[in-house]
């Protein structure tokens, strides 16, 4: 059940009639070659990881180690509770809740890397937030996991994760694709759309730079998080209306790659360009550097 890139995933999605998560499932169970139950209960421990980090932060706001941020994720819960908010409840709890990841994380706290610790509140943002509004069952969330972790497994063997390699776009960017694609199936779409869903979220980020203010997975990071969790959003219902992706999943996650590669090193998590040498940035950085 093994598949090296976008097109095997869907060819074996329609040999077997499965969904990508159902595929994904399979392949752990031969690969690892562990008891079906153990695989779903790490996947289950993993999403009451995820749960705990989106909705802490809400109740109870905690400054970060450097102070960059703390307290975003209530205020736009808040907005969004009083009836303000400008986005709808499934967007406006997705960035709550992907800003509130980013919060346990950068103040030491315990989250899931999805698929790295500076992207990890994508993911819960997207599929927390749809639960809420569609009363979706913990198996169907856990389920939407696996998916977005075939998404995952793709970037990592076929191109990177990592911003200190390939900028933001592979960081927020994978996370945006993984969360996108598993909306989609959550929602009752194809295998073919779910990798749609992916491309078009890569192809929307595609050049975001990797800059943290001194250096620190705080700022621009959180803001990110939640701007992806909305633009993965915005793919899922543009595939699920019927929109297609122009370009395959696995060309968009090549071009990806390849413009990841070509940033100058300032851009790609050294702290030296974008918004950490602005002016405000930079400052910040030479106080935390003295």
């Amino acid at each position: 059940m093994d598949f090296k890139n976008g097109a095997e995933l869907l060819e074996l999605c329609e040999k077997t009639g499965s969904s990508i998560s159902k595929v994904m499932i399979d392949r752990e169970q031969e690969l690892s070659e562990k008891p079906l139950e153990e695989i779903m209960d790490r996947m289950r421990k993993a999403l009451c990881i995820m749960r705990e980090a989106a909705e802490t932060p809400i109740k109870e706001p905690k400054k970060s180690i450097g102070g960059l941020i703390g307290g975003e994720a209530r205020s736009i819960w808040t907005r969004h509770s009083e009836g303000k908010s400008m986005l709808g409840p499934v967007v406006s709890r997705a960035m709550a809740y992907a800003c509130a990841v980013l919060e346990v994380n950068a103040s030491m706290g315990l989250i899931v890397a999805a698929p790295t610790a500076g992207s990890s509140g994508v993911v819960p943002g997207v599929l927390l937030s749809l639960q809420d509004e569609y009363g979706l069952s913990e198996e169907q969330l856990t389920d939407s996991l696996f998916n977005a972790s075939a998404i995952g497994c793709l970037a990592m063997r076929n191109a990177t994760v990592a911003g200190a390699v390939g900028g933001c776009q592979a960081e927020v960017g994978v996370a945006s694709a993984m969360a996108a694609s598993a909306a989609v199936e959550l929602m009752g779409g194809k295998p073919s759309q779910c990798l749609d869903a992916a491309a078009i979220t890569l192809m929307d980020m595609l050049g975001l730079v990797c800059d943290p203010i001194g250096g620190l997975v705080e700022c621009p990071c959180q803001q990110r998080n939640a701007s992806g969790a909305s633009l993965a959003l915005t793919a899922a219902e543009m595939v699920l209306s019927g929109v297609k992706s122009f370009i395959p999943f696995d060309e968009m996650l090549q071009a990806m790659y390849q413009v990841g590669r070509k940033l100058p090193s300032e851009l790609r998590e050294t702290a030296l360009g974008g918004c950490a040498a602005t002016p405000t940035g930079a400052c910040f950085g030479c106080a935390m550097n003295k």
